[in-house]
């Protein structure tokens, strides 16, 4: 069973290799597929307390939810979390 998540700020391969490797680091998730082209992360998981950390984990990174605000702090974090996975993809 999976979840799809749709995020907001996702922008190129280096925003996906940010993403992977962060969500990667959470326990409970060992699979990470990100759709660039419709801005979805999909994670193996129906569990709550898991998505939550998900959730939270993206939004600090800088790709909060599609439905949840997208501050000015949350783009810069995505340019940065952008530039990051550029360098080490």
């Amino acid at each position: 069973m999976k979840t799809t998540i749709e995020i907001v700020n996702l922008k190129c391969n280096g925003c996906v290799n940010t993403v992977k490797k962060g969500l990667l680091n959470l326990d409970g998730i060992n699979e990470v597929d990100v759709d660039l082209d419709h801005s979805k992360v999909i994670v193996p998981t129906k569990d709550e307390k898991i998505l939550e950390l998900v959730k939270k984990k993206l939004s600090k990174m800088g790709y909060p939810e599609i439905h949840d605000a997208n501050t000015a702090i949350h783009k810069a974090k995505s340019f940065v979390s952008c530039a990051t996975g550029r360098m080490t993809s």
